[in-house]
């Protein structure tokens, strides 16, 4: 039963939200005049002195003392004596580990918003200094139509951005006080709950003391944020990999996030873009687990509970690991853009340039335009050329009304430039994009 019944192991990582969290109770008690100053102040300093001993690794944690709340008030207790009993006054566990759990989350929270902003900034850097570098543009992975690297690299900003929205908005939502609810029904005591609401920097006490004690909602959002932001890692990592394969060759490896083989001595591995994709595999079990946990539990706190911290815990680690590590690769990779351009023109993806100057040119419907300028790829490729390539003559047996103005569209800086639409990729679109993200999301 200890066993099975003990959190401490892991629990303990709540240490600091419990001391904070018990002493805004404990100063709200004595405004109350629930308990004494005297006692407030010795409650106050038994904390502290709590708080340096685990700090410091002087502080024993006990498993026959189930969990850090019991662990911290037994250490109060042999400190200051009876007094820390009066600490408990007003509360329950239940209302204790659903804030210490809040604060928790809700710093991760906030670290989590920090390390993304820090991937923001390397991407936007590394958009200016490619905005006009050309990229093949991938559907399906086949070639589809040039691009540039700073477009490219742009698009995980925006996919960040909303990482990052999600993460203010399960903040806004976490952050209301459960302390005071009690059990499950609040108490008979005067307290004040706006008291430690303010202490503790919530927004505003819950409601509803049902709800406070058995709401995990929060976790679960931070789970579900969590596992979205890591299949964008997971995504970004795979072009990672892909891109450092010996057929694109697009990038090159920093030697400090990549490994050797043991065996084969040309080999460098993209190791830590592969873990991060895999990791993505634990945070997503992880949201899993907690659904299935609170899926069938009636009001209000059941010990079912206790397994939500774990799945958080080591979301919140893995997380931190993978953004820097993500961070870390980022900063130090380089581009081989002959590669990139030259797979970008061998691949014709100017082929829809090509079908939109017959629309505009030669006033030929889409799908008639689509038509030719398939066949002029075939022959193209027939030719073993590239589309630019083909002499006006051999396009004119295709279609005869075209003239040598179709060779400026063909042109893959030209195309590049065309595509100047709002949110297209255009070097002077990128540029501004450029300026608008840091406006956006680095201020």
């Amino acid at each position: 039963m200890e066993q099975i019944n003990a959190s401490i192991n892991f629990d303990k990582r709540l240490y600091s939200q419990d001391i904070t969290a018990s002493k805004a109770h404990a100063a709200m008690l004595v405004k109350q005049k629930i308990i004494s100053a005297k006692d407030g102040n010795e409650i106050k300093g038994g904390l502290d002195q709590i708080f340096n001993e685990i700090e410091n690794g002087s502080f024993e944690f006990k498993t026959t003392l189930e969990d850090i709340h019991m662990n911290i008030e037994s250490r109060l207790k042999e400190i200051i004596g009876d007094a820390a009993g009066k600490l408990h006054t007003a509360r329950s566990r239940n209302d204790q580990v659903a804030t210490d759990f809040k604060l928790w989350v809700r710093q991760e929270l906030d670290q989590l918003d920090s390390a993304l902003k820090m991937l923001q900034e390397t991407f936007i850097n590394q958009a200016e200094d490619h905005a006009s570098t050309i990229l093949p543009g991938f559907t399906h992975l086949q070639s589809a139509q040039p691009v540039t690297l700073g477009h490219h690299l742009l698009a995980y900003v925006e996919m960040i951005g909303r990482d990052r929205g999600r993460i203010k908005d399960c903040r806004r939502r976490l952050n209301e006080n459960p302390l005071g609810s009690g059990a499950l029904a609040g108490t008979s005591f005067p307290i004040d709950r706006d008291a430690t609401t303010i202490a503790l920097g919530f927004d505003q006490p819950t409601s509803n003391s049902l709800d406070a004690v058995s709401d995990r909602d929060f976790a679960l959002e931070y789970l579900s944020l969590a596992s979205i932001l890591s299949v964008h890692l997971s995504r970004l990592a795979e072009e990672i990999v892909v891109w450092a394969s010996s057929p694109f060759s697009f990038i090159n490896l920093p030697d400090s996030f990549s490994t050797g083989s043991s065996m084969l001595p040309q080999k460098r591995n993209p190791d830590a873009a592969e873990l991060i994709r895999a990791k993505t595999g634990r945070v997503i079990g992880n949201l899993t687990s907690l659904l299935i946990t609170m899926k069938g539990l009636p009001l209000a706190y059941s010990k079912d509970m206790q397994e939500d911290k774990e799945s958080v815990f080591e979301t919140a680690d893995t997380l931190a690991l993978t953004v820097k590590a993500m961070t870390g690769m980022f900063g130090e990779i380089t581009y081989n853009i002959d590669k990139m351009l030259a797979m970008a023109k061998n691949a014709n993806s100017n082929a829809i340039d090509l079908a939109d100057w017959l629309v505009k040119e030669l006033d030929k419907p889409f799908r008639e335009a689509h038509s030719i300028s398939g066949k002029l790829v075939k022959l193209a490729e027939k030719q073993n050329i590239s589309l630019e390539n083909l002499s006006l003559t051999d396009m004119r047996r295709i279609e005869p009304a075209i003239n040598e103005g179709v060779f400026n569209v063909l042109n893959i800086n030209t195309a590049l430039n065309a595509r100047s639409s709002f949110g297209a990729t255009a070097p002077k679109n990128v540029r501004k994009a450029c300026t608008q993200a840091r406006r956006k999301y680095l201020k």
